[in-house]
């Protein structure tokens, strides 16, 4: 088990890293349609829905991400003829932090259906009922990461310290060739903050993207704890 200290008021932002960001609410589309209904109090209490809209997204990320994969050219053989196809070379590992992140996931392997998987846990524990907290990593499993494209997909991009700290663990099963992160909802804090964690060719992919957190860490406007929406409330621990 891994115990990281995190206090609500640090953000360390040591040092400028370019990472790309593809935030799809500057366009229109319809993931701006699933993105609404998961913010709104009324819609999202269908908890199906919710964790339907989350795997949409992961679906529509995942099919864009894809474009930045390597390919090659495999002819297909048919029952009349045969067909060149481009076709990936490597399928990525795709990585998930539970449990928030399971329905955002299994939109990702709906696509990438032949892909090794990881799995992770992190979560704020907050002691003394006060707003520090400390990102426990307490659970582990994974393929090999060396030279791999990594997706890691986490439908709430907060102060990023999460993300920041599984990466981290990661590491320590090998250093990916590519690194690539889907989320729903972020905060600008957040991105800003995993630019100086992730390597500079990382890419983010991100559904929409709100302006600040509030004192205790968490998106404004958000859309409130996904975990808990889409699986329901848990005991505090």
């Amino acid at each position: 088990m891994l115990i990281i200290k995190f206090s609500a008021n640090e953000l360390y932002l040591q040092k400028t890293i370019v990472m790309i960001v593809h935030d799809f609410s500057k366009s229109k589309s319809i993931i701006n349609h699933f993105v609404g209904e998961l913010r709104d109090v009324k819609i999202q209490k269908d908890r199906m829905r919710f964790r339907k809209n989350l795997e949409r997204i992961g679906e529509i990320l995942g099919y864009e991400l894809s474009k930045t994969l390597e390919y090659h050219t495999v002819t297909i053989n048919t029952p009349l003829g045969t067909k060149p196809t481009e076709l990936v070379i490597q399928q990525p590992v795709l990585c998930t932090i539970l449990r928030a992140g399971l329905p955002l996931h299994q939109g990702m392997m709906n696509f990438f259906d032949q892909a090794e998987t990881t799995f992770v846990s992190a979560f704020r524990h907050h002691s003394n009922g006060n707003k520090e907290f400390e990102i426990v990593v307490e659970y582990l499993a994974t393929p090999s990461l060396q030279n791999k494209t990594l997706i890691i997909s986490d439908p709430m991009l907060a102060t990023g310290e999460s993300l920041a700290n599984v990466y981290e663990v990661l590491l320590s099963q090998g250093k990916p060739g590519k690194v690539h992160i889907v989320a729903a909802i972020g905060s600008k804090p957040g991105i800003e903050y995993i630019k100086t964690k992730l390597p500079e060719n990382s890419e983010l992919w991100i559904a929409s993207v709100d302006e600040e957190l509030d004192d205790n860490q968490y998106i404004i406007p958000g859309l409130g704890d996904a975990g808990d929406l889409a699986f329901g409330k848990k005991l505090s621990k």
